[in-house]
């Protein structure tokens, strides 16, 4: 099993992630913990860095579930995945899942600085249809597409919830 799940912030990537990682006993690599440097928020590591350490993990796991938003990684997984997840439930049940959303103390010092983001993230998920950067509904829509392999899109939250 090596499962690839993707979509818009609050699309509910990490509960179906650790809902099939405690299913299945595999190895879980959410991609913020690559992307991001470590204790500073909205810091993104050198590009090489985060290629590197996406490499380091396909190569050491046989089986495991990956977890992101990230166009450019998914794309990069995509070849060694058995089965490709795109969470889609569109911009407002992310919305709502982002403001239900309990403190993530392996992304931020405090609930404070994470509620402090909240704004600024509900924006760029707002945008998720009109920007056209490789974290966009565009990007996303073009990766699934064209994945030859088994793949799966739900479109809403009810489905997501049903299939954990």
């Amino acid at each position: 099993m090596r499962v690839l799940v993707f979509g818009n912030s609050g699309s509910g990537k990490s509960t179906h992630a650790k809902a099939l990682v405690v299913g299945h006993g595999v190895a879980h690599l959410d991609l913020d913990a690559i992307v991001w440097e470590p204790g500073k928020v909205a810091v993104q590591r050198q590009p090489e860095s985060i290629r590197a350490s996406l490499d380091d993990f396909l190569s050491t796991h046989s089986e495991w579930v990956i977890e992101g938003c990230y166009g450019d990684l998914v794309e990069h997984a995509c070849a060694s995945c058995t089965e490709l997840v795109f969470l889609n439930p569109g911009i407002q049940t992310c919305q709502a899942n982002n403001r239900r959303r309990p403190w993530e103390p392996h992304k931020y010092a405090s609930s404070a600085e994470q509620n402090a983001m909240l704004d600024a993230l509900q924006a760029w998920v707002a945008g998720y249809c009109s920007r056209d950067d490789a974290w966009s509904y565009a990007a996303h829509r073009k990766i699934f597409d064209a994945h030859p392999g088994r793949k799966t899109e739900y479109v809403d939250a009810l489905s997501i919830a049903l299939r954990r």
